[in-house]
């Protein structure tokens, strides 16, 4: 085994692994305390020390995984996601990059690439985004609509919920999400009794109806994810059992030739 293969078999290790995610962990703990001013007051030099070395920590990792894999560190879009990440905390934060100090606390995210259960969910969301844009232009639509219609049936009995197109679009956000809608309906249908049938209409469609397709298509992303995982261990048992069976007829051709030697001697 070759000095990388032998760093790349330390790095994949779950115990390094396991390593890796207390220091994320502390680091995120450091980072929390830092934002108050007692602890800061008192501790602030000892803080600082430690969130260092969380940081060169970090960056031995990835230089080792550069040692490692070479070429093959960028092949792995966590381990570009790691770079991003970490170099941010690496640039000086003072001068013009002084507002990059508070991105320090991006660290955190690392928490994502190194916890499997947290890249599948992650990843199920990235693969469900084509679908999550149409849906969302499905309900922009459907907002847009029911903002033209409701400028023009309750313009002048709220003008101040919907008075132009602007206000009206906020107003129908903030009743898709269920804030304060009652009021807002109450408000209209003292001049207008029939106005609930517009308000239960729309909050049905955009909130139940569209808001759950957005649950639907990552949920479907989400078990895609998980037929893949199961392709990619079902290939690798497959690969397993394959030398196995080779092995096993490799020696079975040993004996039939041990045997063969066998009657020869004795013929």
């Amino acid at each position: 085994m070759t000095g990388r293969e032998r760093v790349a078999a330390v790095l994949e290790g779950r115990r390094f692994q396991n390593f890796i995610i207390a220091v994320i962990v502390f680091n995120a703990v450091t980072l929390g305390m830092e934002t108050s001013r007692s602890l800061m007051d008192g501790y602030g030099g000892l803080l600082h020390v430690l969130d260092h070395l969380a940081l060169g920590i970090f960056v031995a990792e990835l230089l080792a995984k550069f040692y490692a894999y070479r070429g093959g560190f960028f092949r792995d879009n966590w381990n570009v996601f790691d770079l991003l990440v970490v170099g941010i905390a690496v640039i000086p934060a003072t001068g013009p990059f002084a507002v990059l100090r508070s991105l320090r606390v991006l660290r955190v995210l690392r928490l994502i690439s190194v916890v499997p259960s947290m890249r599948k969910v992650v990843s199920g969301l990235l693969a469900a985004i084509p679908g999550m844009a149409s849906i969302a232009a499905l309900l922009a639509l459907i907002i847009f609509v029911a903002g033209v219609m409701a400028t023009k049936l309750f313009g002048a009995i709220d003008p101040g919920d919907f008075g132009d197109l602007g206000t009206s679009l906020f107003t129908l956000f903030q009743v898709m999400t269920g804030e304060a809608w009652p009021d807002i309906a109450k408000t209209i249908m003292e001049q207008a009794p029939l106005a609930w049938i517009f308000f239960v209409v729309y909050i049905l469609v955009s909130s139940f109806a569209v808001l759950n397709l957005f649950i639907a298509v990552v949920v479907s992303g989400m078990e895609d994810e998980l037929r893949q995982d199961i392709r990619e261990e079902e290939a690798k048992q497959a690969e397993t059992q394959a030398a196995a069976n080779q092995e096993i007829l490799e020696e079975l051709r040993a004996l039939r030739a041990e045997l063969a030697e066998l009657r020869k001697t004795t013929a």
